[in-house]
């Protein structure tokens, strides 16, 4: 109880910190060192061509301008930052210009999270990786280290939680999170996508897919995972998921 209340108060600290702070930031000068390092954890970037590299170098620094990152238990080093903003700015990169105005602070956590936003002494219920929050945690993102950082470790897999994490506050962008991101589909083509979801929904529930279980929980988490797998293996994607690629492809503006 004490540990949650203790987080309830980094979070009004972030809100009252970004009122009045971060909006008016400015965005630094991208460190040239921070290149090499998405050079070697970042597959997204090591495939861009010089010229997107520096705009993607751009975006970084100004998501980072506009939100408050703090550590839990754990200093903020710079491959973290490094990797939140990445995983930020992959999904919406294909967006000349891209806010996200519903989120001000990320808590980072050394590993996963129980419901009640504890980690420590509960072993047995550290079941969650990620989450963005509502209600009195409103425009707040919680991540675990740990996921974060296994999400860029392996390039052969469809996992990526701070990906996952980013598109939910996509979809909620529009006021609901319900797998239905309006800033992204326009209307004719929303009930062809729900048709699409329900369909690829059925498949994973029948254990008739490859897009992880997780996937057919409800339609919201069906398309975070689904955007995960697109984001990391989009090749796979294409060849198995014709449809589903193709109706990617169209909301993220992706080549």
């Amino acid at each position: 109880m004490i540990f949650t209340i203790l987080i309830f108060a980094i979070i009004v600290i972030f809100a009252i910190y970004s009122f009045t702070k971060l909006k008016s930031k400015p965005a630094s000068i991208f460190p040239k060192h921070w290149h090499e390092l998405l050079i070697k954890h970042v597959l997204f970037y090591k495939m861009l061509t010089v010229e997107k590299q520096m705009i993607f170098q751009r975006r970084i620094m100004q998501f980072l301008s506009e939100v408050y990152i703090e550590g839990v238990d754990i200093e903020i080093e710079e491959l973290d930052k490094i990797l939140i903003a990445v995983s930020a700015v992959i999904p919406v990169f294909g967006f000349r210009e891209w806010r996200y105005n519903n989120l001000s602070g990320i808590l980072l956590y050394p590993d996963a999270f129980n419901e009640d936003l504890e980690f420590e002494d509960q072993a047995h219920s550290k079941i969650i990786a990620g989450l963005v929050g509502t209600g009195r945690f409103e425009k707040q993102m919680i991540l675990s280290k740990k996921a974060l950082y296994s999400g860029f470790e392996n390039n052969n897999d469809t996992y990526n939680t701070g990906i996952h994490e980013f598109v939910h506050l996509i979809d909620k962008m529009d006021g609901i999170t319900d797998g239905v991101p309006e800033r992204l589909i326009e209307h004719p083509y929303v009930i062809p996508w729900l048709k699409l979801i329900h369909k690829e929904m059925e498949a994973i529930n029948d254990n008739k897919s490859d897009i992880r279980n997780y996937g057919g929980t409800n339609e919201a988490e069906f398309f975070a995972v689904a955007s995960e797998y697109f984001f990391e293996q989009p090749g796979l994607m294409q060849e198995k998921h014709p449809e589903l690629y193709r109706m990617l492809v169209a909301c993220f503006h992706k080549n």
